[in-house]
């Protein structure tokens, strides 16, 4: 098997200015998904890619390749994660590479170690399915949400459960939003089956403001490491 991990970091982050190669405890934050993707053994190739002069620079310190840089249509705020693994898998087979396996990591997921790619991996080659991703299950069952009015009344979004005890309702799960791993030839536009790889709540935390990544820090330091 030839795989192929793929690494999107853009330089345009809003909400935290270079976020991409923003000091995570000691390091880049990027390098944390480099590392382990290249320690996790199944992956032929490790690229970044980018738009970004600079993250291109630090993605090379820590061991990533960047053969091309992304186009400037998959590099503003509205491009998919989709296309910009289109247009990785499209310039790799212009070069005449082709791969069985990619996984697309995201840039800012320090918690993930090699082991969660590799089990993912697992399960994905010895199945029917297009792609897998880690999956987190919801700390309550979902069929008791409430909905609020402009005047702060709740009411259910699904009343037939109001009486139903929690442990009798069907366990939901939400995307880890950590990585996506699929078949090379399908990319992620096409993935008609998708897998879910149950990881535990304690590996998934959204970075997406200030206040975030401060928490994620105080996470990594309990549990990360």
């Amino acid at each position: 098997m030839r795989n192929i991990a793929i690494i999107p970091a853009r330089g345009g982050s809003k909400r935290i200015p270079r976020k991409n190669v923003k000091e995570f405890l000691g390091m880049p934050i990027i390098a944390y998904s480099i590392k382990a993707c290249l320690e996790s053994g199944i992956f032929d190739e490790v690229m970044v890619s980018t738009d970004d002069t600079e993250i291109a620079e630090i993605a090379a310190k820590y061991g990533a390749k960047v053969p091309f840089m992304r186009s400037a249509a998959t590099a503003d705020d509205y491009a998919p994660l989709s296309a910009v693994i289109d247009e990785v898998i499209a310039n790799y087979r212009a070069a005449g590479q082709e791969y069985d396996y990619f996984c697309c990591m995201l840039s800012t997921a320090p918690f993930v170690k090699p082991e969660d790619i590799i089990g993912a991996y697992e399960t994905l080659k010895g199945s029917d399915f297009d792609t897998i991703r880690p999956v987190v299950r919801f700390d309550y069952p979902i069929q008791r949400a409430f909905r609020m009015a402009p005047d702060g009344c709740v009411t259910f979004f699904n009343p037939e459960y109001a009486g139903t005890r929690s442990q009798d309702l069907e366990p939901a799960f939400h995307d880890a939003g950590l990585f996506y791993m699929g078949k090379f030839s399908k990319g992620l536009h096409d993935d008609e089956r998708r897998a879910g790889f149950v990881i535990s709540s304690d590996k998934c935390q959204d970075i997406d403001t200030e206040e975030d990544w401060r928490i994620a820090e105080m996470k990594f330091k309990l549990i990360g490491e």
